[in-house]
């Protein structure tokens, strides 16, 4: 039989977090802004549209929403906030992170700067806890100086009821590395990944993955298996890379964004990526439908059926596109339609890979 488990049922997660598996992504809601010297916002937000697609989200039986201090340096926070007021709060889980808003501390994990941030964060929610707190980036000082007291901080957190779980996100670089330090004197970012995960020991990883994320090599566990064996579980990030897998993006119109807006950075939202990744989804298209309602829910399930200790988290500016990834597709998906799918990403992404290495480090990579 080529029969699949239904990758929308609702999944228990590690420390017991009960969850819809498509979850509310609220980083576009934070609006446009910078942080670090860099755009690092969504342009295309409206605060308006952003609530009702919350309330839209809520409404459809999504529970598990995830944001950040950065977002909008507290926006996203606030708006998510006015949602968390209207509803039971044992009916959701809240997730937010903190690591790349300083403030005026020296560094943002040194100990007494995560608390102030936590404490912000829960009253920017409007709740006494949150349920899963991510370290938003591994950069933890010169010689690692404040990594012992920042796990010892979210450890605490834990403790003291604060927080229900603890997260870290999965191998990545810092956002300026990407930029300002050359290639070749950039650290292993599997090693360094690897090294922070056995001391930190982390409930849940934050780990970027879609259809074009290309396989690990020969002999490695996907980040998937890793955290599975370490009882860990996974929050997929970027699960429509950024509607770019959706099909909405036509290059013959490429899109435009305003100021404080992360795409103007990212080599995939170049006209050339984007008539790249267009062009190759004709396939996919054909087989499932053209429109962004026909791709996003297979899109969605294509991450989902890759493991059960996972959700996915997907973004939105409007209460139509909350509807779009909180749909299935009409018609399960079977083996040979994610075989499909996975060929089809990986050919993409080859012919990515073929066009210039300016679109390698906007790769997502899923091995440890």
């Amino acid at each position: 039989m080529n029969q699949l488990p239904d990758p929308f049922a609702r999944r228990t997660l590690a420390r017991g977090i009960s969850v819809r598996p498509v979850g509310v992504g609220c980083w576009a809601i934070g609006g446009p802004d910078s942080n670090l010297g860099l755009p690092m916002g969504w342009s295309t937000a409206d605060d308006a549209a952003s609530l009702r697609g919350l309330e839209t989200a809520y409404q459809l039986g999504a529970n598990l929403f995830d944001t950040a201090d950065v977002y909008g340096h507290g926006h996203s926070e606030r708006i998510l906030g006015r949602l968390v007021r209207q509803v039971p709060r044992d009916s959701l889980v809240l997730s937010s992170k903190v690591g790349y808003f300083a403030g005026t501390a020296a560094h943002p994990y040194l100990a007494s700067a995560m608390r102030r941030q936590l404490e912000t964060s829960l009253e920017n929610l409007g709740t006494s806890h949150l349920d899963i707190y991510f370290l938003h980036n591994s950069s933890f000082g010169a010689s690692d100086q404040y990594l012992d007291s920042a796990i010892g901080q979210m450890r605490e957190f834990r403790e003291q009821g604060l927080i229900r779980a603890v997260g870290m996100r999965g191998p990545h670089r810092f956002a300026t590395d990407r930029l300002t330090v050359p290639k070749h004197q950039r650290e292993d970012k599997h090693a360094r990944f690897r090294h922070l995960f056995g001391l930190i020991q982390p409930d849940y990883l934050a780990v970027r993955f879609n259809a074009l994320t290309p396989a690990p090599q020969h002999g490695q566990d996907d980040i998937f298996t890793f955290a599975a064996a370490s009882g860990a579980s996974v929050l997929i990030n970027k699960p429509l890379a950024q509607g770019l897998l959706t099909g909405k993006y036509d290059p013959a119109r490429p899109p435009r964004f305003g100021p404080g807006d992360h795409r103007l950075r990212k080599a995939w939202f170049t006209p050339q990526a984007v008539g790249i990744i267009h062009d190759g989804l004709r396939p996919i298209r054909d087989r499932f439908g053209n429109a962004p309602a026909d791709l996003t829910p297979v899109m969605l399930a294509y991450c989902l059926h890759r493991a059960s200790n996972a959700a996915v988290l997907a973004g939105f500016t409007s209460a139509e596109q909350v509807r779009q990834n909180l749909t299935p597709p009409s018609h399960p998906l079977t083996r040979d339609d994610l075989a499909f799918i996975s060929q089809t990403g990986g050919a993409i992404q080859r012919r990515l890979d073929a066009a210039g290495e300016v679109f390698l480090d906007e790769t997502p990579t899923a091995r440890t």
